[in-house]
């Protein structure tokens, strides 16, 4: 996949699981995620959200380690937490990053054991990481990246103020938003939350254009 100055291992597994070409997304977002800007990127299911989220988070944590969490994850479900988690298996093969996914199935005691051991990325349902950081008493002030996928169906649900509860123990951290509408409530958490946000905005029309070039030059 060609993207400036990608991390080596990162590109050599991107290609490895078929990913040779960046798609827009990708190209568009990858300089802003890795100047550490804020950003709302907003794209139809399908469009390769998560596997942007997945490659920006290993390009941005992998040289660096440390006991605790530097990239912390919101997402909808137990469902969700599993498929990211097997994502950052595959992306991050060779690297030393400790990933780690929690939802309200998950043992409590367990979670709070393995995390406190040193983890890079922690991945998990709103509810379940509220609980968990405000009793386990994590150091958060060491987090890179704070991100919300799905922002607009959370949102939706109502997890807004979970979210900026854990956001505001944060001192400093990169946010980034991941969502397929730019809803009013997206707008206004990022408001209170992020610092002159990055919005990108790609629509359905973008990616069936592309799709049908595709097949013409096929």
């Amino acid at each position: 996949m060609k993207l400036k100055k990608i991390n080596e291992i990162l590109q050599q597994n991107l290609v490895a699981n078929g990913l040779t070409e960046a798609n827009d997304l990708q190209q568009e977002t990858f300089s802003a995620i890795k100047s550490g800007a804020d950003c709302i990127i907003s794209a139809p299911a399908g469009s390769g959200k998560t596997t942007t989220l997945v490659l920006n988070v290993i390009q941005q944590l992998s040289r660096e380690t440390e006991e605790s969490p530097r990239a912390l994850i919101f997402v909808e479900t137990k469902e969700k937490v599993l498929e990211m988690e097997a994502l950052f298996e595959l992306y991050a093969k060779g690297t030393s990053l400790e990933i780690y996914g929690i939802h309200e199935k998950g043992d409590t005691d367990y979670d709070k054991n393995y995390i406190s051991t040193g983890i890079d990325v922690l991945i998990g349902t709103p509810v379940k990481l509220n609980a968990m950081l405000s009793t386990a008493g994590y150091n958060v002030n060491r987090l890179k990246m704070f991100i919300v996928d799905d922002a607009d169906l959370l949102l939706k649900q109502r997890h807004d103020s979970a979210i900026m509860r854990i956001s505001n123990s944060i001192a400093k951290t990169q946010r980034l938003f991941f969502t397929e509408n730019t809803t009013e409530r997206i707008e206004i958490l990022a408001d209170k939350i992020m610092i002159e946000p990055y919005f990108f905005e790609f629509d359905e029309e973008e990616e069936d254009e592309e799709t049908s070039d595709e097949d013409v030059e096929s």
